[in-house]
């Protein structure tokens, strides 16, 4: 066997090692979500259409063509975008 055979079997060892040792934490990560607010109060006569949230806030995007942004904290309006269509 010559170094470098040694040295490259070394070095492929190291790395399955490595993904073994790094890829349940990572999996972990992923599969721990961030839990959906309770209850959503939205202005009148707004109605939902699409949600997504991130890991201080929740978005809620309406009928009406507005996004509305939510702090996950209190639930208070955080922003309000108005979406204009192109012509």
């Amino acid at each position: 066997m010559t170094i470098l055979t040694g040295s490259m079997i070394a070095g492929i060892v190291t790395i399955i090692i490595l993904i073994v040792i790094k890829v349940p934490s990572v999996v972990r990560e992923v599969a721990d979500p961030v839990p959906l607010p309770a209850v959503i109060t939205l202005p009148d006569g707004s109605e939902a259409s699409n949600f997504t949230q991130g890991p201080d806030w929740y978005a809620v995007v309406t009928t009406d063509d507005r996004i509305l942004i939510f702090n996950r904290d209190d639930g208070s309006l955080r922003q309000e975008i108005t979406i204009r269509k192109r012509k």
